[in-house]
Parts: structure tokens; sequence; C-alpha cells
């Protein structure tokens, strides 16, 4: 294995190297720079114990393929595997340990072989290491990460001392070269701690590039962390020959063992998780004494300098930086007030987002319950281009991905108990999707059920059974949350965003049939959705939908589908009519509709009225939800009646029809399904170890 220096290749361990294929091969920028000033010189830079000449130019990368398409993913399959969870802090040191094993040179980029081979057109991510300077803190993303980025991951030697400017110089010169390259694509710059510092303050200088800052608990917050005061005096005072003993003192403020210990349990199974877990933590804490080499006493001391400089030159220009910007903040971060730093930045910065994960520690790259990944799709941050499209930037959903939905926990599934029914061709029928198209376009049109929880029943099992995506048409208002909600909403959208929710519009759709795509639209809206007592089962569709003309003008299959159970789930207790007679609620949600369009706009009457809410409800004693998928109806070869408004018209009718007798169907053939009952579907569960509970007999 080799590991690519500029023009020279450097033989070095087989966990990291550059591919052959890599589209940074030689991008990789070879510079001494001293603590008095940058200088450039060719000097012997060692990994591994070999040594090479390095010149002292930047040197465009050639594609090794990429350009002629040659053995470039085009794109993610769906139930991808992401790799998480087979890669742990313990890669990361092991990594670190292979680094410094022969010293020397300035800091280079280089790229981890767990990374593969991204699918086309993929942006440049650079990795900005935090103190360790080791450029291996990504290793539990590395597989994840280098399926959607050439990745490139920033190694600053032990025994370097480049000052803020020199490296600030190193990431900036590369930045630029790449924008030169491809003007057209974004950069990534992922920092971790003071890397999250050092990407700040080299985004302030260079405003005109397209920037995506990703911020893991980022050092700006260093004046008001337990380094400044307590930290840097207490390793001054520590003798040398007790240096050894440092990481065993910062480790319980640096990171959570057990969040770290937990990463390699990723089969979504809790109690196994807890059952490994003090086999992982033995196996993962004696790798903390290699820290104790990594960060030497005079390399630690610097480094925290370092740290001091790169927050106060980025707080001092945050007002400049005009890149997006997305913070990843820890809830328990005993070493930085990370949480709050999170929000001082979201409100200096122009366009940043912030998500705060309320269990971790400071070392957030290293520890469970964090992909990072799954963050940037769900704050739709991921683009290939100058501007964000949302179909063509959607990343499928991992199998690690729906395997830790917070809508696919056993609770969850036991809860809901879904139960799916389709109908073949010849009118059979049918427990399962089987009588689902696997070809697209499909549009599938049903109704709303009380707050609309049955959607994610659906999208899952399209994904667990069908291995297809598909995209609900959402009301455009359910992604415009504004701060103050967000810890109630931003779950339930990130949800979506992952599963493939898009916002409902005639061009959406459009797209989405052209190409060929499964979708699932409720004409009812959230109309539908919040509807009042007394209107369950009801719906609330308007007098003609375009839907029909343009599905009929792409030669879709349309899939009326009915579902029933909310009744057996919620019990509506203060609805929209209530909210209107009491003056504080009312006037609390007219303050919150402000500027948001109405529900059903355009409609007329009080349905047109009704404004965007949140009903008041009771959980009651899980029963089950049921959904019957009817026959598909073909307009493949009718495209040319697409402008006949008679049969547009009776195709919209029966498909209303049809979705109404699916419903009259489940309600009757409910009562005789002998696990209704939340109860007996747990009894079911832990007799056969299943989720796949028995229904009545279609």
């Amino acid at each position: 294995m080799a590991l690519n220096l500029s023009n020279s290749i450097v033989v070095s361990s087989p966990i990291f190297t550059l591919n052959q294929y890599r589209r940074f091969n030689s991008h990789v920028l070879v510079r001494s720079v001293h603590s008095d000033s940058v200088t450039a010189s060719q000097e012997s830079v060692s990994i591994g114990g070999a040594s090479s000449v390095t010149t002292s130019e930047l040197t465009s990368y050639d594609d090794g393929g990429e350009k002629s398409g040659q053995n470039v993913p085009q794109e993610l399959g769906n139930l991808w595997d992401d790799g998480y969870g087979t890669q742990t802090i313990k890669d990361c040191y092991e990594i670190g340990k292979d680094l410094i094993k022969s010293d020397g040179g300035p800091p280079r980029w280089f790229c981890p072989v767990a990374c593969g081979k991204p699918i086309k057109d993929s942006p440049l991510l650079l990795y900005l290491p935090g103190v360790d300077g080791l450029g291996s803190g990504l290793s539990v993303h590395t597989k994840a990460l280098g399926k959607v980025f050439h990745v490139q991951c920033l190694h600053i030697p032990v025994s370097d001392r480049s000052t803020l400017e020199g490296l600030m110089q190193i990431v900036e010169e590369t930045v630029l070269t790449e924008h030169t390259l491809h003007p057209n694509k974004p950069i990534y710059l992922l920092g971790d701690s003071f890397g999250g510092a050092l990407a700040l303050a080299v985004a302030t200088r260079i405003p005109a590039v397209d920037l995506i800052l990703i911020l893991a608990n980022p050092g700006t917050a260093y004046e008001k962390s337990m380094l400044h005061p307590l930290l840097l005096p207490l390793v001054g005072a520590l003798p040398e020959e007790y240096h050894w003993m440092f990481p065993y003192i910062v480790g319980p403020l640096v990171g959570d063992y057990v969040k770290s210990a937990m990463v390699k349990n990723n089969d979504g199974n809790y109690l196994h998780s807890l059952w490994r877990l003090p086999d992982n933590i033995k196996n993962e804490v004696p790798h903390l004494s290699v820290i104790a080499e990594i960060l030497p006493k005079d390399t630690f001391q610097w480094r925290l300098k370092l740290t001091k400089a790169a927050a106060a030159y980025a707080n001092s220009r945050l007002h400049v930086i005009t890149a997006q910007v997305l913070v990843l903040a820890s809830g328990k971060d005993q070493l930085m007030p990370s949480k709050d730093e999170a929000h001082r930045l979201s409100r200096s910065l122009k366009n940043c987002t912030v998500r705060v994960f309320k269990e971790n520690g400071h070392t957030i790259l290293l520890e469970s319950g964090v992909d990072v990944l799954a963050v940037i799709k769900a704050t739709r941050m991921y683009r290939r281009f100058s501007k964000h499209d949302i179909l063509k930037d959607f990343l499928p959903s991992s199998i690690q991905e729906v395997n830790h939905s917070a809508v696919d926990t056993w609770w969850y599934r036991l809860s809901m108990g879904a139960a799916m029914f389709s109908t073949m061709e010849d009118g059979k029928i049918v427990r399962g999707l089987a009588g689902i198209p696997d070809e697209g376009p499909v549009l599938i049109v049903g109704n709303h059920m009380l707050l609309s929880f049955e959607a994610f029943p659906i999208v899952m099992e399209f994904l667990r059974e069908k291995k297809i995506v598909l995209h609900a048409l959402t009301h455009p208002e359910i992604f415009n949350i504004n701060a103050e909600h967000e810890y109630v909403m931003i779950p339930i959208t990130d949800i979506m965003k992952l599963g493939g929710s898009v916002p409902v519009s005639a061009r959406n759709l459009f797209r989405l049939l052209h190409r060929k795509s499964h979708m699932l639209l409720y004409p009812g809206g959230i109309r539908e959705a919040l509807h009042l007592k007394g209107e369950k089962g009801k719906l609330f569709w308007p007098d003609k939908q375009e839907f029909v003309r343009m599905a009929v003008k792409s030669g879709a299959t349309i899939i009326p589908y009915g579902g029933v159970g909310e009744d057996d789930l919620f019990e509506l207790i203060f609805d929209y009519n209530d909210i209107k007679r009491n003056p504080l609620p009312n006037l609390l949600w007219s303050a919150y509709n402000q500027g948001r369009k109405n529900l059903r706009k355009g409609m007329k009457g009080e349905i047109g009225k009704q404004q965007f809410h949140m009903p008041v409800f009771l959980p009651k004693m899980p029963g089950r939800v049921y959904y019957l998928f009817g026959k598909p109806i073909r307009t493949k070869g009718k495209e040319y009646m697409s402008n006949d408004e008679d049969y547009l018209q009776e195709l919209y009718m029966k498909i209303r029809s049809d979705v109404e007798n699916n419903m009259d169907y489940l309600l009757k053939k409910r009562e005789e399904d002998p696990y209704r009952n939340v109860v007996d579907r747990l009894v079911w569960k832990l007799s056969y170890g299943t989720y796949d509970v028995p229904s009545f007999e279609p």
C-alpha cells in the first residue's frame, strides 16, 4: 500500500492509503510552516518508517477514472451499508499509532483506505482534526462519508510547530486550488473542536468560495472551557515522568467511555448492546495510553495555544462568514459549553443550523448516537453543485439509518402494529406489498389519519419489503419550523427528510413522475390530518385535482389506498374549533401562523380559512393501524387522454371511491383480527420474536 504525497509515493500502512482512483491523489500540499514564518522548502517526509522528498508546489489532481466514468458508482442503492459500527475509537488510535511511528515533516493530507470510491460528482470534504492533530478522528464515519465525499484528512505531526497562520494557509490554498478546478462545486470543511475554530478562521478569509462548514463542538468556546483556567496549568505542573497519567486524568472530561464503546453495537438491539458493553469498554479503554504519545507535554501546550489563537481569530470575524454552517453540539460536554456555544454561533452567523445531541460528550465524532452523514442529509446540506436539488441530491437511507430510526424502534412498531394489504392485478387481496408494481412511476393516493402518523410505517415498509424509496409529498409549512419550536418538530421533520419527503408542488410531482419514482400523495392534506371532532374517516378532497392529469400524462400507475386505526391510538379532546373559542390558545396560534399559508388556500368556506395548529389529544391503549392498497389503475398508453376533462374527472372520482371502499373494508375486517390489541401483539412478539404479527384473513 502507498500514501501519495505531492508527486511522491511513500510506503505506508494498509490502514490508510490513497486509492489510485482517488481524485485528490497529488492534490496534497506539502509545506513546512515554522513558528516564526511560513516557508516552503523541499523536505523529507516520513510515514511508517519510509521517507520521501516532497515539492513546494501544490499540483492539480488526476481524476483517475472519474473523468471517463470508469469504476465510479453512479448512485447509492436503497438500504446501502454505511459501515457504521465496523470502526471505533480503537481504529482511531491504531491509525494514530501508525502515523506517529516515525514522525516528522510538515502537515499533510491523507485519505483513509476505508473511504472507498465515492459516487459520481461527489464534492470534496476536508477533515480538520482537534488538538490531537492525528486526522484519524473521523474513523467511525469514514466508510459512510467516503461513499458520497472525496475525503481528505489533515495530519499534523507531533513534532510540528506550525503557527495558526501556517495551518490556515495550508487549508486555504487547498480550498482555493479545488475551487479553481471545480468552481461550481461546494467544498466541505469538517472541523472537530480545534478544527472547528480553524475551519471558521479559514472561512473568514475566503468568503467568495462556496464552503459548507460542519463543526463538531467547535473550539471557539475556548475562553469559557476548562482547558483555559484548569488543564493548561495542570499539564504544565505535571512532571515529565508522570505524563503517562495525562490521558486518564483528562479522559473522563474529554469523552464518554460508554458512548464510545457502544459504537460497535449497531444492530439496533438495545438489550444486546448493554450485554456487550463491558467487553467493549475493556477493549477500548487501554488504547487511551496512546494519547500520551500523540500529545507529549510540549505538544499539548502548543496545541492549546493554537486553539486559543484560532478561537480569537474566528470570533472576531464571524460577521464576514457567508458559508453554510452546521454545528453538532454535545449536551454533556464536560470540556466546553458546546451547546451554548452552538446557539451563540447560530445567532452570530448568517446561515447556521444547530443539532444538539443531549447525551454525548466532547469527542462527539467517536461516540454512539451521532451519524454525521445522516445529520447532513436531514438538514439538506448535502449537495454536489452550487445549488441544492431536493431530488438529485437526495441520498437513500442506509441499513443503519433504518435500524436506528425512531420510527423503527420495537415499541413504535409494536404500538402501531401496522398490518398492510395490497391488491393483485386479478383483484385478490394479499398480506404485504406484493400488489405494488416495482417499476415506476407509481402514484399512491390515500387518506390522512389523525396527525398523519400513518405515513411513517408506509415509508418504512416500502424500504424493508420492496427496497423502494416512497417519496411522500408533504405540506411545505411542515419544513418551515421556527427556532423556538425546533425541539418539538425537528426530530419529526428530520425523519421525514431522511425518508425522502418533499414539499408538495406541481413541479416536484412532475419531476418525480419523470424520474419514474414511487410517490405518496394525500389530496386531503393537513386539513385531513388535523380534522375536527366527529370528522374521523372523512375525506377533504377538492372537487378537482391536477395530479390526475399529470399522472395520466406520464403514464403512471395509480394505487388508491385506505387506512384506518387512528381511533385505536388517540382520543381527540381539543380541536381547532376549541382553540378558536379560547382566547389564549387562539392568540398563540394566530401569532405562530403570521406569514404562513393556510392549510387549504384557495378553497371556499371555513376549510379554506383553517390555519396550522396542534390539537390536544390523549393516547389510548394502542390498537392497530391497517392499510389496504387497492387494485393498480394503469394509465400507460392513455397519455393522449390527459386533456380529456370528462375522463380525468371520472378517474378522479373512481380513485376517491376506491379509497373510501378500502377504508370501509378495513373497518369491517379488523373486527376479525385476534391481534388488534397491543397486549396480544406483545405476547406474540415474546413467543415468536418477530414483529410480523398475523392479522385477519383477507
